[in-house]
């Protein structure tokens, strides 16, 4: 089932496509992870209402811990798009980015993952809905002025 806001983000995301022009190729290299970048994500064991199962995440971290860590800090992606609004929320328009359905990125589930953890590269967020994003992150983490 969808469910449509008329305010869902029409944003410029750039869904993946592998070498046979199919959509979500597999991700053997996590070394190529960028931040902007949407991945389906293992998140199980999770505590409490931590979001978990396999998901789409949003990678938040710069690019050099990318490049030179193995962990990546992500965050949680959920096709709930009737829950609660938050100004950690940021709605984007599935198709658009790779995904299956609108979905929302929740900015208050951010979390350090193992790069173990990424499976599939599903698309990438443009740069004004990237900043869009830091604005939220910066709701989240109390840092706006």
């Amino acid at each position: 089932m969808y469910i449509f806001h008329s305010d869902v983000k029409q944003c410029n995301c750039s869904p993946t496509y592998n070498v046979a022009g199919n959509k979500h190729r597999s991700v053997n290299k996590v070394s190529t992870v960028r931040r902007g970048d949407i991945f389906y994500a293992d998140l199980s064991p999770v505590v409490g209402s931590e979001q978990g199962g396999m998901r789409p995440v949003l990678i938040v971290q710069n690019d050099t811990g990318n490049k030179h860590s193995p962990t990546v800090i992500a965050a949680a992606i959920t096709s709930q798009v009737g829950k609660s609004r938050l100004p950690t929320h940021i709605e984007l328009s599935g198709q658009s980015c790779g995904l299956s359905r609108d979905s929302v990125i929740l900015l208050e589930q951010i979390r350090t993952i193992d790069k173990s953890r990424l499976r599939e590269k599903m698309g990438r967020l443009d740069e004004p809905l990237m900043n869009e994003v830091d604005n939220a992150i910066a709701v989240s983490f109390g840092l706006e002025g």
